[in-house]
């Protein structure tokens, strides 16, 4: 009967699952040490600038506690905190939130000494825990600028001063949103690609499971065949060897040239192009004669006007009537083979069906038989084109493989 048979590896379509695969290696996050990296050196420039900044322009302001070891402490503690942003983003707010008050309440000069909490407080906000950086934000308008004042470390600042304070807390508060909407479209999109990577790949690899099993399979199992009937004749009827022998050159033969065009599918831009072209119902008169070379009886009959197909649509018909006849000349040698193609407008129908052969029905279902996987196969190509496929025993103790192709969504 017509079985499933185990699936061979396949490289059709291996190129597009290299590429597919390359696709989603190069769409792949940073790794963590390039981050650290980035972040460590953000927190040295960070430091530099508050450093920097500080000492020139902290010799005018006299009412303000010198410079001390203290200070200096402070602000690179705050800088340097920032090199964790990302592993702990508000435990370094925190901490910097920390340091930066300290700084402002020991009357130390002013400068860019709120740089680092900036930059805690945007990376906060960027991920994704919002309202704690907008607290941070109030809660340091409020603390950076009226607890000093409580203190007695500073005099009462101007509406205007105040006012200017608050107008730049709100535009940071606004620019971190920003940035954070942006990330977030950023990654959505990087995600979708390494989605539409994968399943590309997952595709491909499919598509070279079912392609070289339909390929290559099906002339290794005429050799198959023929090397036994070689080497059964060759101690009873030994002139009758030339015959099985010359099957398997031409099945060898073809099975290379089908190689040859699979790898040929895997060559770079510019190189040479496929030998063969992609096999269709136009081969399938060749394809019944080397079946019947083998030995099985098979008779092929075409319905309706013959009209030119989708490639997807003729690639499948011819790998369908190739995989059940693969089945069946193993499975079924002698039993009557008969192999229907209906054209109709809409659809195309492809009907290959053997007479019993003394093998129980319920040996074979769906293909499983032995645990091979060709019917599913099968199904898997007429799925894939809208349409559906039936293999399983007749009532007699045949067997059929009933595929429908639709042609419209093929088109």
């Amino acid at each position: 009967m017509v079985r499933g048979e185990d699936e061979a590896p396949d490289l059709q379509g291996y190129r597009g699952a290299v590429r597919s695969i390359a696709t989603a290696s190069r769409l792949r996050r940073f790794p963590e040490a390039a981050s650290l990296r980035t972040d460590a050196a953000l927190a040295v420039g960070v430091a530099v600038v508050e450093i920097g900044a500080t000492l020139s322009i902290a010799g005018s302001q006299h009412h303000r506690a010198a410079l001390d070891p203290a200070a200096f402490t402070l602000l690179i503690a705050g800088a340097l905190a920032l090199v964790a942003r990302r592993q702990a983003p508000v435990g370094v707010l925190t901490v910097v939130f920390a340091t930066t008050l300290a700084y402002r309440l020991l009357n130390y000069p002013d400068g860019p000494n709120h740089l680092a909490f900036l930059v805690a407080v945007v990376t906060v906000i960027m991920a994704g825990r919002r309202w704690v950086g907008w607290a941070s934000l109030a809660l340091a308008y409020i603390a950076f600028v009226w607890l000093p004042v409580w203190v007695g470390v500073e005099s009462f600042p101007g509406v205007a001063h105040t006012t200017g304070l608050l107008a730049w807390v709100l535009a940071i508060g606004c620019a971190a949103e920003i940035a954070r909407v942006r990330g977030e479209r950023a990654r959505d999109a990087a995600r979708s690609r390494r989605e539409e990577a994968r399943r590309r790949a997952s595709e491909e690899r499919l598509r070279v499971a079912r392609e070289l099993h339909d390929t290559v399979a099906h002339n290794l199992s005429l050799i198959h065949v023929h090397a036994n009937v070689a080497r059964h004749l060759m101690d009873e009827r030994p002139e009758q060897t030339r015959a099985a022998l010359d099957a398997i050159k031409s099945a060898s033969k073809e099975a290379l040239d089908e190689l040859r065009s699979v790898l040929d599918l895997l060559r770079g831009p510019g190189e040479a192009a496929p030998r063969a072209p992609t096999a269709g119902l136009e081969r399938l008169d060749e394809l019944i004669a080397r079946t019947r070379a083998v030995g099985l009886p098979v008779q092929a009959l075409t319905e309706g006007a013959p009209s030119a197909l989708p490639p997807a649509v003729d690639v499948a018909a011819f790998r369908i009537v190739q995989e059940a006849l693969t089945n069946a000349t193993r499975h079924a040698p002698n039993a009557a083979t008969s192999v229907r193609i209906v054209y109709h407008p809409q659809e195309l129908l492809v009907q290959v069906e053997n007479e019993p052969c003394g093998v129980a029905p319920n040996e074979t279902v769906n293909g499983s038989a032995g645990g091979g996987n060709g019917i599913a196969g099968m199904r898997e190509r007429a799925m894939v084109l809208g349409g559906d496929l039936h293999a399983g025993p007749r009532a007699d103790g045949g067997f059929r493989v009933l595929a429908r192709l639709p042609l419209t969504e093929s088109r």
